[in-house]
């Protein structure tokens, strides 16, 4: 018989069981958190996508100590660019484009320094990596067929930016219907007004695309369970 976990979250108590739970980290990578990279390049404000690192850490912990699976997921291109649409490589008419050479290597290319992850949030030996060429974690990647396979249902969700690949792949997956947590101290934006509208819009109407919690009730629902000290 399942064990139903109940966490405090918007707009109503998030209900799963963690034999069918994963955790989703989004596209924690270089080109997107550190100095030099691609999101720098295009005038962010690097300082606000910085809180939610250590978050994410703690919850990877968490997962791993408990055998749940934790799942990647990196925003890059083919070195030929054959992925790579025309109109997003001219998106804003940057300086520097998707491909070119940038301080860490061609810009969001798979394989380069810069689009790999952070270390802070890097996977470790054993876990789904996904090389996604957009915003949407299901689009042209394995995603769907891993979690299938494995019988989950329900996916926590962090990761970079919140109104954007985090938005979409939450959005995607309610479609495809699972029941999603988006962690709201876990995930960040570089316009922080954008994540906090981005917030409200997945939880409205009854939660018309999923739920949102603070890590700590989580984090708090695992500790009192297996009686795990997570500080």
């Amino acid at each position: 018989m399942p064990t139903v976990e109940t966490v405090d979250a918007k707009p109503f108590p998030y209900q799963f069981d963690m034999d069918h739970a994963a955790l989703i980290c989004i596209d924690m990578q270089r080109d997107f958190l550190l100095p030099g990279g691609f999101a720098e390049s295009l005038g962010n404000n690097l300082a606000n996508v910085q809180p939610c690192i250590p978050v994410i850490a703690k919850l990877q912990a968490a997962f791993r100590k408990l055998g749940i699976p934790v799942i990647h997921t990196k925003e890059c291109h083919k070195p030929d660019l054959s992925d790579l649409p025309t109109a997003k490589r001219n998106r804003g008419n940057p300086k520097q484009k998707i491909g070119d050479k940038g301080p860490m290597g061609r810009i969001l290319i798979d394989g380069e320094y810069g689009s790999d992850f952070i270390d802070e949030n890097a996977p470790v030996e054993g876990e789904f990596v996904i090389s996604k060429p957009g915003k949407d974690a299901f689009y042209d990647t394995g995603l769907h067929e891993y979690l299938m396979k494995r019988n989950i249902s329900n996916l926590v969700i962090t990761g970079v930016t919140t109104e954007v690949c985090v938005q979409t792949t939450m959005r995607c997956a309610n479609d495809r219907g699972f029941d999603c947590l988006l962690i709201e101290d876990g995930c960040d934006s570089y316009f922080p007004e954008f994540k906090e509208v981005t917030l409200r819009a997945l939880v409205a109407q009854g939660g018309i695309v999923g739920w949102t919690a603070q890590s700590e009730e989580l984090l708090k629902v695992i500790e009192s369970i297996w009686k795990l000290d997570w500080t």
